[in-house]
């Protein structure tokens, strides 16, 4: 279901959320950014669509940069657990998978950070409509999409939270960036606030499980 359309028979009833709070140091490009999820036994079902312009991704391979590059991210806090996963991809599918318990800054980076290991890279299927390197960047209206599957036992082997059960509430954010293009802008799904800071899970919106 990876590479399944955003009207296909498995997306069409799901209604997406739209990323549109834009920080004010975003220039004026403001692409149109929607996510939809979906639950299987298989895993969190997750899908991006971008209407885009300005499109750059120099930053390939596991654990790259990505945000400086056309990118949509899913930062995710498993039931009640303290820490949270973010999910950073940019539009030719190269992935930065963390799970951060301590997000206080330090010189060093954050606390408490544990980058995923190499093996999740492998496992978490997906599909883009868009090469794996956009350099130089494309400066023509451009739609892109992101698709992947995050599979159960990562949440459980990772945070000790898995599958979640019926009606039980995560918390969680969707972002959109683009850091390093000739456009940079910063959006989210939940506000997030003056400070320019997706590390915010005091401002994570509320997943519910259906």
């Amino acid at each position: 279901m990876v590479d399944a359309g955003w009207s296909s028979a498995e997306w069409r009833a799901v209604a997406p959320a739209t990323i549109a709070h834009f920080h004010a140091r975003s220039s004026v490009h403001r692409p149109r950014t929607e996510v939809k999820l979906l639950r299987s036994d298989a895993g969190l079902h997750v899908h991006f669509r971008v209407r885009d312009r300005y499109v750059r991704v120099a930053h390939v391979g596991f654990q790259a940069e990505v945000h400086k590059d056309s990118c949509v991210e899913l930062f995710v806090r498993p039931g009640g657990i303290g820490g949270y996963l973010n999910f950073e991809m940019n539009a030719g599918g190269s992935l930065l998978a963390s799970f951060i318990e301590d997000w206080a800054r330090t010189p060093k980076g954050f606390r408490r950070c544990r980058s995923l290991d190499s093996k999740w890279d492998e496992r978490i299927l997906r599909f883009h409509n868009l090469p794996d390197r956009i350099d130089p960047e494309i400066t023509r209206p451009t739609d892109w999409n992101i698709q992947y599957t995050i599979p159960w036992v990562l949440f459980a082997e990772v945070t000790g939270h898995g599958q979640p059960g019926v009606d039980e509430m995560w918390t969680g954010n969707f972002y959109k960036c683009g850091d390093e293009t000739s456009h940079p802008h910063w959006a989210a799904w939940s506000p997030i606030g003056e400070a320019l800071n997706f590390h915010a899970p005091e401002c994570f919106g509320r997943l519910v499980f259906a």
